[in-house]
């Protein structure tokens, strides 16, 4: 029987893999950081209903125009359904072209849900907005639902699920009834009714039958909000302990005691070893030891990354179709290959900017780096994982095409842990042309 194989970590061959974190390493770099005012921040914009507009306050250069929401008002699709009804009536269809559909756009905090999709005993959107649907269901399917001893619930097909802790400021998912007496404000206000200021309808429109929310879109907008400032290393040390496996999610690895491992409480011990103030800057200097033939061997990894650097790595995605199975997570076996790992990035940018402070009585925000992506799909974690190893490579120098060159490994231990879920946002959906110029973080 040919035995387990076993993996340490992903062997990189570049000249930098001595400086690069393993799993571990990268994942206490990601949450040894103040989250929780970046989930105050996402928060606070989805209690004001502002849509991905309220992001405008993080670049002040760039003022968002709300668009694929609030455009399409009753009166802006009047015309587009009633046209629809009317060629459908004249080729005689049936069925579903009977139905009255509706485009719903949402706003919830993700750290007031257990994710988008549905799962029995957990606290999700579609649960709750599905729910409130149910009021609206047509006299058929309420009695197929009754006989079934199932509630009696709506169904919301929706453009992207979203996982648990992860905000969306312009979701869209859609609705369907036989029934004609349901407006648009009957809806808006029975979801509105199930959870206040954590989950808000901004727009209801009806839209033709062959809309589909998933289907239909032609590109996503994604925002990552990644905090510079470093927290109390010392009171995260319990949770980050090899003892603790459990808090380690997606981090299977394996490693041996002499492999090169920050320790957090001796990082803590030695001011040498902990971040610079300025944290978005490499480290310029680090300790060395020769070892064998004159080879400088780093004994300290750098702490620091440069936002530029991640900046310049991730611009080499743009404009091209690539194959981003490594950068996936929990993904069936199905989909490991071939076009549906597939994706097309339009825009790919980071930048540095200030995150408002939601603290009244303190004084300024915290440094912050924003990653914009937007692409005409993305798969399972990979946004998350797109962030960890942008930020990895940048800390350990990399050449500018390390991340397609990544696109070729063949385990995805080359990759870095899922960053932390509080810092992403589904931003909004498009269902018209990508326009370049309307998004944030522009050269």
């Amino acid at each position: 029987m040919e035995s387990e194989k076993v993996y340490s970590h992903y062997n990189h061959t570049d000249s930098c893999h001595l400086l690069r974190w393993t799993a571990r390493e990268s994942y206490q770099f990601m949450y040894a950081r103040p989250w929780e005012k970046v989930v105050q921040f996402y928060s606070n914009l989805v209690s004001r209903s502002t849509g991905a507009s309220g992001l405008s306050e993080l670049f002040t250069t760039k003022k968002y125009e709300m668009t694929n929401v609030m455009e399409n008002a009753d009166s802006s699709n009047e015309k587009e359904v009633t046209g629809v009804a009317s060629k459908d009536k004249e080729k005689g269809r049936g069925g579903r072209w009977n139905r009255v559909t509706f485009k719903i756009a949402l706003s919830y905090h993700g750290g007031s849900f257990d994710g988008w999709q549905k799962q029995p005993g957990l606290n999700t959107v579609q649960g709750a907005v599905e729910k409130s649907l149910g009021q609206f269901v047509d006299e058929k399917k309420a009695k197929q639902l009754k006989e079934r001893s199932l509630p009696i619930e709506g169904c919301a097909v929706v453009a992207g699920r979203t996982d648990k802790g992860v905000t969306a400021l312009q979701q869209v998912c859609s609705f369907y009834t036989w029934r004609k007496d349901v407006t648009t404000g009957d809806i808006k206000e029975a979801i509105d009714e199930v959870v206040r200021r954590k989950l808000v309808v901004l727009a209801v429109s009806k839209v033709s039958r062959e809309f589909h929310p998933n289907f239909s879109a032609k590109w996503r907008r994604y925002l990552y909000i990644f905090p510079l400032e470093e927290e109390n290393l010392k009171e995260n040390s319990d949770s980050t302990t090899p003892q603790n496996r459990s808090s380690f999610p997606d981090c299977d690895v394996k490693e041996s005691p002499s492999s090169s491992q920050l320790d957090v409480q001796s990082m803590s011990d030695h001011p040498e070893a902990m971040p610079s103030d300025n944290s978005n800057e490499e480290s310029s200097s680090l300790d060395e030891q020769e070892q064998g033939d004159g080879i400088l061997i780093p004994t300290m990894k750098p702490q620091s990354f440069s936002v530029s650097k991640v900046d310049q790595l991730l611009r080499q995605l743009e404009g091209k179709m690539l194959s981003y199975k490594m950068f996936a997570r929990d993904t069936q076996a199905s989909r490991n290959m071939g076009p549906a790992t597939e994706c097309f990035m339009f825009h790919c940018r980071a930048e540095e900017t200030t995150l408002p402070s939601t603290d009244k009585e303190s004084e300024g925000g915290i440094k912050v780096m924003c990653v914009e992506l937007v692409a005409n799909r993305f798969l399972r974690k990979m946004v998350r994982v797109l962030v960890a190893t942008a930020i990895r490579e940048a800390a350990a120098g990399v050449e500018q095409d390390a991340l397609i060159t990544l696109m070729d490994a063949t385990c995805r231990r080359a990759t870095a842990p899922p960053a932390p879920p509080d810092g992403l946002c589904l931003v909004d959906v498009g269902y018209d042309e990508f326009k370049r110029e309307k998004c944030f973080i522009l050269d």
